[in-house]
């Protein structure tokens, strides 16, 4: 059975948000889309998609079906997964200011959520005219970037280019990962936002292969990315050991974690992410033609970069 991809949107109110949940709810963009909006008393959508809100669900006339979360997520999901035959894709929309990660890691608690849904990817929409002052004064901003495995810079019309590469760069020193879309009243090919296809290590290391070198960190946030990358192959009860107590000891700085291993004896690719304090194991795959090689990548604060290098390097068979 084919997991059902979820896609989670943040982003501070006044990025753009709204506008992009009223495309994916009103286009003809022939996909069935549950969208959850996890506002807790915001008003998401305009009141004209939303005659009666007494109501948990509505439907959209493109296929698309709307709720509102005002409690138990877990609920929500639950009673959508009973009418699975309806939809190809959840979208969850987290509320303005709040950091993502447990809304990411509620598909990594509750064993039959995972069974059936699994998270496809983060995407943040980013105001381009404010979001300067906004990362170095506010975490919440940094940290839904450090989040993200999308970025929507939008109202781009409002910047002119010199600022939107300065600002890029400025994304990139927090989240070396993501992918950044310009964009302008959120107007994007909605498969974009939705089909993010995980998430790609292999990828952020060509985009940027100064990925693996000491960033600069002038930023008040100390939000940061460190990114290594071995050769051959790795003793799997080392690295179990190694990461559990990285959480245990630095969970609360460490946004995300993604990592693909070459695991001495086991022929596949063996993939973790961690959200905080959990962490999630995968199969990746035959290793194939593809040479054996472990990339493991960390967002987080007070990232200590000589540490991380040196405890992975310890776990090598």
């Amino acid at each position: 059975m084919s997991r059902i991809p979820v896609t989670i949107l943040t982003g501070f109110l006044g990025a753009g948000k709204t506008t992009l949940l009223n495309r994916i709810l009103t286009e003809q963009h022939g996909l069935k889309i549950a969208v959850i909006e996890n506002e807790f008393g915001e008003v998401g959508i305009d009141h004209e998609l939303v005659i009666n809100a007494d109501e948990e669900l509505f439907e959209m006339n493109n296929g698309c079906i709307c709720c509102t979360v005002r409690g138990d997520l877990i609920r929500i999901l639950g009673n959508l997964m009973k009418r699975k035959d309806k939809f190809d894709h959840i979208l969850i929309e987290t509320t303005g200011l709040a950091d993502p990660g447990p809304v990411v890691q509620t598909f990594f608690v509750d064993d039959q959520i995972k069974e059936k849904l699994f998270v496809n990817g983060v995407v943040t929409l980013v105001d381009a005219k404010h979001i300067l002052q906004h990362i170095d004064e506010n975490d919440e901003a940094a940290e839904q970037i450090a989040f993200a495995d999308v970025i929507l810079l939008n109202k781009c019309d409002l910047v002119d280019e010199t600022d939107l590469v300065s600002l890029e760069n400025r994304i990139r020193d927090v989240n070396v990962l993501a992918v950044i879309h310009r964009t302008t009243r959120a107007d994007i090919d909605i498969a974009k936002v939705m089909d993010v296809g995980g998430f790609n290590l292999d990828r952020a290391m060509e985009v940027n292969p100064h990925f693996l070198e000491p960033g600069h960190h002038h930023h008040h946030s100390h939000i940061s990315s460190v990114g290594i990358e071995a050769p051959g192959d790795c003793d799997g009860k080392k690295l179990n050991d190694w990461l559990s107590k990285l959480v245990q000891e630095q969970g609360a700085d460490i946004f995300r974690m993604k990592g693909v291993f070459a695991v001495k004896n086991q022929t596949d690719r063996v993939i973790f992410q961690g959200v905080h304090m959990l962490i999630d194991a995968a199969n990746g795959g035959p290793w194939g033609e593809r040479p054996r090689k472990n990339s493991l990548v960390f967002i987080g604060r007070h990232l200590d970069r000589e540490a991380l290098n040196a405890g992975f390097r310890s776990c090598l068979a």
